[in-house]
């Protein structure tokens, strides 16, 4: 298995009990590289879920999407510094003020020894809305050009990476800087259901788009071969860097 392509695999964690996640986090550490802990689970578990994570040698990816006031998601950003977190979320639409806040809190905040500071990554638009949705919230227009916005102001506020679908990466690579990490939910198999997913693609779709991570949920936590249907995202990822 490539190790580079399996680091790039991230895991989406969207189960209930810790019971339940401990089992998948055993059956698919070597298999995946990170792990993504959402509030389903961290509402349930809270950061002891980190410890099993750590604990089998992979990293973590907090999804909750910190949405509120600048002082209180700043806050919440010194604590998540504090966690051996490897990436987690804002909500653009929170604002630069707030993402400025968050950039701040990051760059005071001591860190565990020998661990690098977290990945801030700005959701954009929701992989699960549709242009109907987006417009039904009043924006009107192209989806991509709402997520171009919404990006390119969260980086220019300090976000280091952007979550989007991959139908608008290879937009966003040319507006953002080089170093920008972008992590692409919404990845199906060929053969997979969209299911509650309107913006979807296959990994290795995805990453000759240019994603640096994807996340994967469902087609493997629901195949018949947890860890066999993640080998075989891994072996995706590794054809689409091939050909990136």
């Amino acid at each position: 298995m490539n190790a580079t392509a399996r680091d790039r695999l991230i895991f989406a964690l969207d189960v209930d009990r810790l019971e339940e996640a401990e089992g998948l986090i055993k059956r698919l550490a070597g298999h995946v590289g990170v792990f993504k802990v959402g509030p389903r689970l961290f509402t349930n578990a809270g950061n002891i879920v980190f410890d099993l994570i750590h604990g089998m040698g992979a990293q973590v990816f907090l999804d909750l999407k910190f949405h509120d006031i600048p002082a209180s998601v700043g806050a919440a950003a010194r604590e998540v510094a504090r966690q051996r977190v490897k990436m987690f979320t804002v909500h653009s639409l929170g604002g630069s003020n707030m993402i400025r806040a968050v950039s701040r809190r990051l760059q005071e905040t001591t860190v565990v020894p020998g661990a690098e500071p977290p990945l801030c990554l700005a959701v954009t638009l929701l992989t699960s809305h549709s242009k109907e949705d987006v417009a039904e919230l009043g924006l009107d227009g192209e989806v991509v050009d709402h997520v171009s916005r919404l990006a390119r102001m969260a980086v220019g506020a300090g976000a280091r990476g952007i979550v989007a679908s991959g139908h608008e990466v290879g937009a966003l690579k040319a507006l953002l800087p080089e170093s920008t990490t972008f992590v692409v939910p919404g990845i199906r198999r060929a053969t997979d259901l969209a299911q509650d997913q309107s913006r979807t693609m296959t990994a290795e779709e995805a990453m000759r788009a240019g994603a640096t991570y994807v996340v994967v949920g469902r087609p493997i936590r629901d195949a018949p071969d947890p860890a066999a249907a993640a080998d075989e995202i891994v072996e995706e990822i590794d054809r689409g860097l091939e050909g990136a």
